[in-house]
């Protein structure tokens, strides 16, 4: 499996932007994709998480609510549609795949447990 992410880029405080991640190779009912992002000196933190087959999705209290996570199984693309961005979710954004027939929040908000990863794309809010 290798993921390519895109659709990064610079917005107003206020704007949107959706992100996608591009999954080569076979996705199974079982894996997991996951977001995380990284500001500038700080650790990598989830985001947000979806299930291939069921589609049940887990947020980051930060941004529930403005952000929504789904996935295209035609395209085998998972999107991250980012609303309402504030500076503080100014980061590189990376997405990654693991292979799990169970899930829940703890476990998709760690990135350790993600095998796959795809390189960063930036994303910069201004105020």
């Amino acid at each position: 499996v290798q993921l390519q992410a895109s659709g990064g880029g610079s917005v107003q405080t206020g704007g949107s932007l959706r992100l996608s991640c591009a999954v080569s190779g076979r996705i199974l009912s079982s894996h997991v994709m996951g977001w995380f992002r990284q500001a500038p000196g700080k650790g990598r933190v989830f985001v947000a998480a979806i299930t291939w087959g069921g589609g049940t999705t887990y947020y980051a209290d930060s941004v529930k609510g403005r952000f929504s996570i789904y996935r295209d199984n035609a395209k085998n693309t998972a999107y991250l549609q980012m609303s309402s961005l504030k500076p503080e979710d100014t980061a590189v954004y990376y997405c990654a795949a693991l292979n799990s027939y169970w899930a829940n929040l703890n476990y998709v908000s760690e990135g350790q447990n993600y095998n796959y990863w795809g390189q960063g794309t930036q994303v910069t809010v201004s105020s």
